[in-house]
Parts: C-alpha cells; structure tokens; sequence
C-alpha cells in the first residue's frame, strides 16, 4: 500500500504549484437586477460563462437583490485581481478585493462582474486543487475558490445559478431548466466544480454517483474508470447497509507523470457531498486492485460531519475500515489487511514518538499519527463494543444509528451514540485509556488479544482469546443483516 502521508504531501506540492494570473477583465452586457427583499421573494443570481479567451476561465456575473448586503466575500481568495460592479443608474466603478478576500460595494449595486482564471500559468497549465486544474477545455475547480458570496451568509438565503459555455457537474442538481436553487449553507459549503470532461454513472442499489473524467489516460478507458468507482462503491456497502447519500458527484483528475492509481482523494462536505481523486495518468487497471484512495474517501460517507472537527477520528474510521471493507469484498486477504493496518500503526507510532495520543493528534500535519493513532482507537472500540455486548454490536451499528440523527455530530454525541449501542457507558471510558497516554500503548496489549502477531517475514494470525472477535472483523455483517 502506498504512503498515505507522502500522498497528502503530493498533493500539497500540487497545490504549492499554483500562482496567480493577471485578470483578463470582463465587460459584458447589463442585465435586469431582482429587487425583492433578500431572503423573501428574489434570490442571489450567479451567471457563470466558461470561456477559452484568452485563456481557460469563468466569467461571473453575481445579480444581488436591491435589499442585498454590500459585504461580499471570496472564501479562498487570491486570483481575482479587478472586477466591475454597475448601479441601478448604469455607473461602472472598478474594485480590487482585498488581501482577505473581502468586497463592499454601493447599496444600488445591479450587477458585479469579474473573470477567475482557471489556469494556474500563463502557458495555459496548472495543478491546483482549489483553484484550478486542467487542461484544454476539461477543468476543475473548487466553488468556493470563484464564486463571491456575501460575508455573512444566513440559512435562509437563496440564490440561483446557471452555466454556460461548457457542460458541468456540479454538487447540486438542476432544476428542468438548467437552473441550480441554492440555500445559504450551499454558498458555504461549495464542494468541487467540473467543467467540460466527459461522463458516467455509477450505481449502488439505489444510489448514483455522477462522474466527470477529466483529462486523458494513458491507458485507462472510461469503463475502466468506472468500474474502479463501482467496486469502491460496493465496498463501502460492506460497512453500512447501503450506500450512504442517494446521490454524490466525484470527478478524476490526471496527474501527467504519475503511475500511481489513487495520488490523493477528497471529500468536500457539500450538500450533497462532493469527491475529488487524483489518478495516475499512466495508472492500468490492474494496479486498481491495490488502490485504497476511492474507497478511503467513500468512506468517509459513512460517518457524520464533526463539528467542531475531530480529524484523528474521522480520518481514523475512514482508515481502519479502509482494510476491512477491502478484506470483505475479498479484494484482500486478512493476512494481507492487518499486515497493512500493523504497518500503518507502526508508522503511526515512529510519528508520534514519546508523546500521548492528545499531543500527537493535536499537531495538525502530523498525519501519519493523526490517521493511524485514529484507526487504532476505532479498532479498539469496535473490539470493545463485540466484547461487551457478547457479539451483538458493532461499530458500524454505532454509524447506522447516527445517520439517523442527522448529517452532523460531535464528539459528544458520537460517544452517546456508541454508549446507546453498547447498552452501558464506554466511549469516554475508553477514550481515557488513550489520549492521556503515549500514542500507542493499547496496541501491543490489543494485538495479542486478537491473535496477531507481527513476525519479520510478515503478520501471523493465531489462536488467542479474541480471535473470534478478530475473525468477525474480517467477515463484517452476516449476510441480511438488518442491524
């Protein structure tokens, strides 16, 4: 398995490759401005105009209501240099954003307008994440890197927003006549944009992942493609019962250069949620057989938002049930995934030294400790609640149970909940066993309790008080398991 670390390192080295590009500034035609109050009868419009002139970019012409904030604000802000705002009497002012991004302008405000440039260079190229990466006509984009929203945005408002020029695939899904309806948390949580590429759907039961391929492969088909997203689909099923959301956007990016099937994935916690993933231009097929990525950032689906967020646990759950997902699907064997899973604490542990598990997960580019110190606590708890409750429980009966409580948690609730499953305290019981103590204390104790043992020619797997408990891992959920 790859280094996850030297993964999210990539990734950063991508997006430290983006610069700025001057702004090719953008006159057009005025139109008719809404004039309801805010939040009652007329939206926030977005027009978006994709143009090649003189270089891959997104005219934006952003229509506010008469009764609108002036405060505006871009939430990654950086490459809109200029932009032109006109009032109700037809007068141009030019503005330049700040240093942080933020815009006020006039009240009588009809129209602002201004171009983002999605290329990085001015040769046309550019491997930023957030702020632009593409090629050609084919190019992705965080939407909260080019759409100004106000500085202060309330549940209750609304906006619409169209696109032209190109096709695109966005979080959210249009109306009959191309037209998005936004709510206010929409203008937050923007999620990542495709536009131009080509297209297909992957299903699971009854959900569909809407996918943007864009760029070229080497020797990748788009059913190649697909299928890899299939299959990582029906993994996360190993875990919950179904796909989690109904639907969820994901688009595949190349990295020229690369043979490595999944370089880097993320969610963006849209509503839906939205997935990016990194592929090797020069990946195969077959090297999709040892590719965690997609179903690394799947799963993070299967749990709740954490807010204010909680990093080693999310990252953790998504980590530890990266293997056994893998295991169930029998894309791996169990040998095979807790020599993976022991490597990973081992890296865990190198990274964060003499230190407890509190101080190791509060350095937030320690991600080697961060995620494996995670996994380790998620697969004591999960041993914990097997143990306690006789076999009965899970932790995936813990994630069942908060999707019913909605798309957010705490760290509080998701304790309440794995208490509520466990029949009997434990969450914060055994939290205690780990924060306040070096990283990895309770992983020796644990290993031996389940029978593996780590030896120089591998992991061996043997007969041990928790065995059973280990060899349930491994099967997940009898088949029809309603719970």
């Amino acid at each position: 398995m790859p280094d996850r670390v030297s993964r999210v390192d990539a990734m950063q080295t991508l997006v430290a490759r983006a610069g700025l590009l001057c702004l090719a500034f953008m006159l057009g035609a005025c139109a008719s401005a809404p004039v309801a109050p805010w939040e009652d009868e007329a939206p926030l419009y977005y027009r978006i105009t994709y143009t090649r002139d003189p270089t891959p970019g997104l005219n934006v012409e952003v229509f506010p209501s008469r009764s609108f904030p002036k405060d505006f604000l871009f939430r990654q802000p950086g490459r809109v240099e200029s932009m032109v705002v006109t009032d109700l009497n037809g007068t141009q002012f030019e503005f330049t954003p700040r240093a942080d991004g933020r815009v006020s302008v006039p009240s009588r405000t009809r129209v602002i307008r201004y171009r983002y440039p999605l290329t990085a260079s001015p040769k046309g190229g550019g491997r930023h994440l957030f702020g632009g990466m593409g090629e050609g006509d084919t190019w992705h984009v965080a939407g909260k890197a080019y759409l100004l929203t106000p500085a202060r945005v309330t549940p209750g408002m609304r906006a619409e927003l169209t696109v032209s020029g190109t096709n695109e695939l966005l979080p959210w899904k249009p109306d009959a006549n191309g037209v998005y309806l936004l709510r206010g948390a929409d203008l937050i949580d923007a999620g990542f944009h495709a536009f131009g590429g080509r297209r297909c759907k992957v299903r699971s039961g009854g959900s569909v992942l809407e996918v943007a391929l864009l760029g070229h492969f080497t020797h990748l088909s788009d059913e190649d493609l697909c299928l890899w997203l299939s299959q990582s689909a029906h993994e996360v099923t190993k875990v919950r019962r179904r796909f989690p959301y109904p639907r969820v956007t994901v688009r595949v990016v190349p990295v020229p250069g690369d043979s490595t099937p999944g370089v880097f994935g993320m969610v963006q916690w849209s509503s839906p949620p939205s997935i990016s993933i990194l592929v090797g231009q020069d990946a195969t097929a077959a090297s999709f057989s040892r590719d965690w990525v997609a179903i690394h950032e799947m799963l993070h689906l299967t749990h709740p938002t954490l807010m204010p967020r909680v990093a080693w646990l999310t990252e953790g759950l998504a980590t530890y049930y990266t293997e056994l997902a893998r295991v169930r699907s029998r894309r791996q064997t169990a040998e095979r995934a807790w020599q993976e899973l022991t490597a990973g604490f081992a890296r865990g542990q190198a990274a964060a030294g003499s230190r407890t598990m509190e101080a190791a997960v509060a350095e937030e580019r320690n991600f080697q400790a961060i995620y494996w110190s995670g996994a380790l606590f998620a697969l004591h708890l999960d041993v914990e609640l097997r143990r306690v409750t006789e076999g009965r429980a899970r932790l995936e009966d813990v994630l069942e149970l908060l999707a019913t409580r909605g798309p957010t948690a705490t760290l509080e609730s998701f304790g309440a909940a794995v208490d509520t499953v466990a029949g009997q305290p434990l969450f914060d019981a055994l939290l205690a066993r780990h924060l306040p103590k070096p990283a990895f204390a309770e992983l020796d104790p644990l290993l031996e309790y389940l029978g593996v043992r780590i030896d120089p020619g591998g992991v061996k797997l043997h007969a041990a008080p928790g065995s059973v408990v280990r060899e349930a891992l491994d099967l997940g959920p009898p088949p029809g398991d309603a719970g």
